[in-house]
């Protein structure tokens, strides 16, 4: 993988760019680790015959080309789970996934509640990251849900969001509380929205299929309970709220409600929350019998919420598309359905399968780029910077095969986390390769480029 930034042509690719309205099949200029210019006459005036001439080529033909895929939720599990994953083996995944910015959540041990542990984060991530990676900050201290942290002293430390991700706010006033800080400081408030008295140590979705399997449920009211009372605390406050991995027709349906209203929310969905439900959990793999790698929180619902969630993202009522990737070890999962952590290892199956949506004609090539892209930008900020194409903005690209067939083997997987419920699964559409910032940090075999030797090629 390149280790600096390269003047590129990348030429002859359909570029697509939601923040701008473009979809054209074009050629895309980056030099000095910045986009230059998107095809038209200009490219080949005499001011671009220098940049030119240095530029190498990266023959698109065929693929789309796109902003750099944004995560607003992940779990890097850096500093304190390193047996779960690493800054370094997580973005080497993030960047095979096709994300060029990562956004980790608080949840390490110790937790990012001050602005040591975020500092820390920061230059460890400068030096292991292959992507951009931006600290989520703590709201409240050890997520305890006590006492605030200090949210002035981490936004100074750079955090571009605040949650305890795993742990709600239990209580409404110190909720009332944080969003406020949080408006004063201009960013948003990340809320994991879930009543841990109603979830009460479920470990499914609550219905006919727990009532069969005899498996105690999380019902969706643990959910939309929160949902409703983290919406009205944002109209109190004008505070920017940002709903965490939605997973019901009814928070998605309070999410609409609430936006008709002036409500300042935005909403994430996730990729296993678009296209599995609670079914998946009771396959029965040959050495157990249920599959714990399905096990997630929120749970798997049901296809009448997919079927409100799809719809969500096509009327805007939800803005991104957030894998949670949620690596774990295999001791972690292969200890029974009650014992086994939550979580699924996301970053390098999540293009995959969303393409199933696209290639079913639930959602547009361009809908999902832009769910990927800049609106997650927007959620925290970064729009006109990150999640473009536009000249002058960093150069974070990446180049889509949406007809590519494959199949996921967890044993290739860059992450340290195995744990997905895809194994085995063919999809099509995949990342051909992902720049940040200039420099390419991941391609596919397949793909010829000559600006890399041959140890510095990807997966195929």
């Amino acid at each position: 993988m390149n280790k600096e930034a390269v003047s590129l042509l990348i030429s002859g690719g359909h570029i697509i760019d939601p923040s701008q309205g473009i979809d054209q099949v074009s050629d895309l200029i980056i030099a000095q680790g910045k986009i230059v210019q998107i095809g038209g006459t200009a490219i080949s005036s005499p001011s671009f015959s220098v940049i030119l001439s240095k530029a190498k080529n990266l023959d698109a033909t065929g693929l789309v080309i796109c902003p750099g895929f944004m995560d607003l939720h992940c779990h890097l599990r850096e500093p304190g789970f390193e047996d779960k994953e690493t800054i370094a083996t997580g973005t080497e995944a993030a960047a095979i996934g096709g994300f060029a910015v990562v956004c980790c959540m608080a949840n390490t041990e110790p937790p990012l509640d001050n602005a040591a542990a975020v500092s820390w984060v920061k230059r460890k991530a400068s030096k292991d990251s292959l992507v951009a990676v931006l600290p989520v900050g703590c709201i409240t201290k050890g997520r305890k849900g006590e006492e605030l942290t200090d949210m002035a002293e981490l936004a100074e430390a750079g955090v571009v969001a605040f949650s305890d991700d795993g742990n709600p706010v239990a209580s409404s006033q110190l909720m009332r509380r944080a969003l406020e800080h949080g408006r004063d400081l201009g960013l948003p408030i990340i809320d994991h929205c879930e009543d841990k008295t109603l979830s009460d140590n479920g470990i499914m979705n609550e219905g006919r299929m727990s009532a069969e399997l005899g498996l105690k449920g999380i019902p969706a009211a643990a959910e939309e309970v929160m949902v409703a009372r983290d919406l009205n605390l944002a109209k109190l406050t004008r505070a920017r709220l940002h709903i965490a991995h939605v997973s019901t027709k009814g928070s998605v349906e309070l999410i609409r409600r609430a936006k008709k209203e002036g409500a300042p929310v935005t909403a994430e969905v996730t990729p296993h929350h678009l296209t599995l439900t609670e079914e998946r959990i009771a396959r029965e793999p040959p050495d157990k019998s249920f599959d714990t790698n399905a096990k997630v929180n929120p749970p798997l619902r049901t296809k009448e919420d997919i079927e409100a969630l799809v719809k969500g993202l096509r009327d805007g009522v939800i803005d991104a598309i957030a894998t949670d990737h949620a690596p774990h070890t295999p001791a972690d999962k292969n200890c029974g359905l009650e014992r086994a952590a939550f979580g699924i290892s996301g970053f390098e199956t999540a293009f995959g399968c969303l393409m199933s949506l696209v290639h079913q004609g639930e959602i547009s090539l361009t809908q999902l780029i832009s769910k990927l892209t800049c609106e997650p930008a927007k959620v925290i900020g970064r729009n006109g910077e990150l999640g473009t194409l536009r000249a002058g903005s960093p150069a974070n690209i990446t180049i889509l095969d949406a007809n590519r067939e494959w199949v996921v083997d967890s044993r290739k997987f860059a992450s340290k986390g195995k744990n997905t419920p895809y194994d085995g699964c063919r999809f099509r559409g995949k990342v051909m390769a992902t720049i940040v910032n200039g420099r390419i940090v991941y391609i596919d075999d397949s793909l010829p480029c000559p600006t890399l030797s041959l140890e510095g090629r990807g997966r195929g």
